[in-house]
């Protein structure tokens, strides 16, 4: 992995929007597809844990999905194939 992992607690974690979370749940979703990762029903959370957004498939703080979305650019990069 190129990234360094987003800690739960980062304090750019309070600054995203749900339009920003909407935009990297579609990232999500399209690089996952790929590699079989589907989560159909995630959506920007609701609920916030001391100001922190949360995701929600299982309310995941959103440095998960950050980290995900990393992972899967990292796979892409790696695959020779992907555009």
């Amino acid at each position: 992995m190129t990234n360094t992992p987003v800690p739960p607690i980062d304090p750019g974690n309070r600054d995203c929007t749900g339009r920003q979370i909407m935009e990297l749940l579609g990232e999500l979703h399209r690089r996952g597809l790929q590699h079989g990762l589907l989560w159909g029903s995630a959506s920007p959370g609701e609920k916030t844990i001391d100001g922190y957004t949360l995701v929600n498939f299982g309310n995941a703080p959103l440095s998960t999905l950050l980290n995900l979305v990393h992972l899967l650019r990292d796979l892409d990069l790696d695959d020779p194939c992907y555009p």
